[in-house]
């Protein structure tokens, strides 16, 4: 059933979707940032914006929006102008042969997802979509249920916040739309032609992205990943509302109201050094986790991609599962990979000494068709970062008996 948000509750939403975007999906400083210029006033007709679910978003066509780029880079913005630009060159194509835009998309969970997708539909006077791509917040646009389903990616736009437009057209060599090998092709070929975009310095490593425009036909086929703006909603207002203060408490809530299944895979312990280096509009680091029984080292690219134990020779978590921090004790209980280091490099002091416990949340499963283009994509990735072994789910890691753990 729609229903509409306020500023309050766009709040609550960007802390839920830090939770749920592994590390990634934007900084929940950026997303504050933005959410604190939602007024009604010069740039927003209102101060609200309507969230529909896809079986009620049959009233016109609609398009993923989104930043891209590192986090670190568009902690700055005040308006999302960028995605806004993006979604009106959409409107204009889309008004040239006579339809109507309606509806905004997020591309994923993630705090800067969500705050972006609402913030464009309440500025252009359109409605989100209650679900995204991918569950989770994802390196690139092959691990996006878009991207999976073969939907078409023309008309792409990727639109500076100074306003310069870039169009990315990849024309089919198969009739109008391609046939499915090439419409899994199209979508690495655009992520690779945008990234070197973002890195120019008209860019400044981030720019606001619009693709995959979309039918009511095509949409309800391309998502199958739905409710997730409303259960992270949900797990931001427990969270403002302290009902969720140990881990226990998470993984229980999760269970019961969201039906996601999540587990302690580390800790808890304390993060003892976060390291990032940001380029082609990605943030690359890692974060180590110390307890009295080891540490537990996080790998990311923007998204926590993978987490091991110096106590087991295996990992114990392999993306498409998502790793979550969980923070005990007063202050911010949620951060992304971004929130954690300082524009320095030096760990944010708002972790430093608390207790920091990793969940791991099993992806859905659109996730994990073997051989899928999502799964495989994840995979290739994992393999450039040091790891060549199988997917296994975390909650099968979980429970691998080894030397000395007889979990």
């Amino acid at each position: 059933m729609a229903y509409e948000l306020v500023r309050a509750d766009l709040e609550a939403l960007l802390l839920g979707g830090c939770f749920f975007g592994s590390g990634g999906g934007g900084t929940v400083v950026s997303a504050k940032s933005l959410v604190s210029n939602f007024q009604a006033g010069s740039y927003y007709p209102k101060d609200t914006v309507k969230v529909v679910t896809v079986e009620e978003a049959t009233h016109g066509e609609s398009v993923m929006v989104a930043y891209m780029g590192a986090p670190e880079a568009i902690d700055g913005a005040k308006y999302p102008e960028g995605p806004v630009g993006a979604v009106q060159q959409v409107q204009a194509r889309l008004a040239a042969s006579g339809k109507k835009l309606a509806y905004v998309v997020p591309p994923e969970s993630g705090a800067l997802g969500f705050t972006v997708a609402c913030l464009v539909a309440a500025r252009l006077g359109l409605s989100v979509v209650d679900a995204d791509g991918a569950g989770r917040a994802v390196p690139s646009l092959p691990m996006l249920t878009f991207a999976a389903q073969h939907v078409d990616p023309r008309p792409a736009f990727l639109v500076s916040q100074g306003g310069l437009a870039v169009e990315l057209n990849v024309t089919p060599s198969q009739g109008s739309h391609g046939g499915d090998q090439h419409q899994q092709d199209v979508s690495e070929i655009v992520e690779q032609m945008m990234r070197p975009i973002v890195a120019d310095p008209e860019f400044d490593e981030f720019g606001g992205l619009a693709m995959w425009v979309m039918d009511p036909a095509t949409l309800a086929k391309a998502l199958p990943i739905r409710g997730t703006l409303s259960r992270a909603l949900k797990f931001g207002q427990a969270i403002q509302a302290g009902h969720l203060s140990t881990p226990k408490a998470v993984i229980e809530f999760l269970h019961k109201e969201s039906g996601v299944k999540a587990q302690v895979i580390f800790g808890p312990g304390t993060i003892e050094s976060a390291k990032v280096d940001t380029t082609g509009g990605f943030d690359l680091g890692t974060v180590r986790i110390d307890s009295a029984h080891g540490s537990a080292t996080v790998l990311y690219q923007n998204e926590s991609l993978l987490a091991w134990d110096s106590a087991k020779p295996h990992p114990i978590c392999l993306a498409p599962d998502g790793i979550a921090y969980f923070v005990e004790g007063a202050g911010q209980s949620v951060f992304s990979n971004g929130d954690l280091v300082l524009s320095d490099g030096s760990l944010n002091p708002a972790v430093k000494g608390r207790q920091v416990t990793l969940l791991g949340l099993s992806a859905n499963a659109a996730l994990r068709i073997p051989d899928g283009l999502i799964l495989t994509s994840f995979m290739d990735l994992l393999g450039t970062m040091g790891y060549h072994g199988p997917y296994v789910p975390v909650e099968v890691l979980a429970h691998i008996k080894t030397q000395g753990n007889q979990s």
